[in-house]
């Protein structure tokens, strides 16, 4: 197959690698696509040096990239995903009182791309736009617990990467690791006071075709409200399902 075009050989492998559930070898790669193995490695360490991969030299296993993570989420803020999302996150407010986010993953970060709020709510630090740290917001986390472990390894190598922002949340690999195992069994994700004080969010996450989290949606009301997180996390569970269903998506076969 030494016809195909090097841009063609690249966007193959990049396609294989995001339907994969894990990273791969180069050799597995080369075998699946059916290119010489030296063309393969030659590929990923161009993409490597643009982000789209990532290598694990201890695993001697590529995976996706922060770029890639880029690439997806800009198509996501083109529109599609917000207009799908909005009546249900407007539904939400109508229901629970609370106000809704819709949120993907830029990287390490949660950037925020719908906003919901009811007449008179507190201010609040989110808005559409604005970036915090996944590992610290519940739509963060939410996304993050369903994403291959050796991608938020990536994402979070070591303890200099958490940022902190009130003294609460995950502050190391190993602490973000726990949480998220937890939060991924009880399908929602939970932030009590760990990127506002005074405010708790649960969030839920909607998946696409692959089954890989593409959005979060999530409820966040003043930590003094008498509304369990149970109680909450119900209604985002509900919008994440439709969102998926919407998106033609499907939910992942349990652990």
């Amino acid at each position: 197959m030494s016809h195909v075009p090097a841009a063609t050989r690249a966007l193959r492998l990049l396609r294989f690698l995001a339907t994969r559930p894990g990273p791969v070898s180069a050799a597995v790669a080369a075998a699946e696509l059916e290119l010489p193995r030296s063309s393969v490695y030659q590929l990923l360490e161009a993409l490597a040096e643009e982000g789209f991969v990532t290598h694990l030299p201890e695993e001697r296993r590529w995976g996706l990239g922060v770029a890639a993570f880029e690439i997806g989420s800009a198509y996501l803020r083109h529109g599609p995903l917000e207009r799908l999302a909005q009546p249900l996150l407007r539904r939400l407010v109508e229901e629970t009182g609370a106000t809704a986010h819709l949120g993907v993953l830029h990287g390490a970060d949660t950037l925020y791309l719908l906003k919901e709020q009811p007449s008179h709510a507190p201010a609040l630090v989110t808005g559409v736009g604005v970036r915090l740290p996944a590992h610290l917001t519940a739509s963060g986390r939410a996304l993050l617990a369903r994403l291959p472990r050796a991608q938020v390894r990536a994402l979070y190598p070591a303890a200099e990467n958490f940022v902190d922002r009130t003294g609460r949340g995950p502050s190391g690999p190993a602490e973000l690791r726990e949480v998220l195992a937890r939060e991924r069994r009880d399908g929602y994700s939970v932030e009590e006071g760990q990127v506002a004080e005074g405010f708790s969010s649960v969030a839920a996450a909607a998946f696409d075709h692959n089954a890989a989290p593409a959005a979060a949606i999530s409820l966040t009301v003043p930590s003094a409200r008498p509304v369990t997180a149970a109680a909450l996390a119900a209604g985002a569970r509900d919008a994440a399902a439709e969102l998926t269903r919407r998106l033609g998506g499907r939910r992942p076969e349990p652990d």
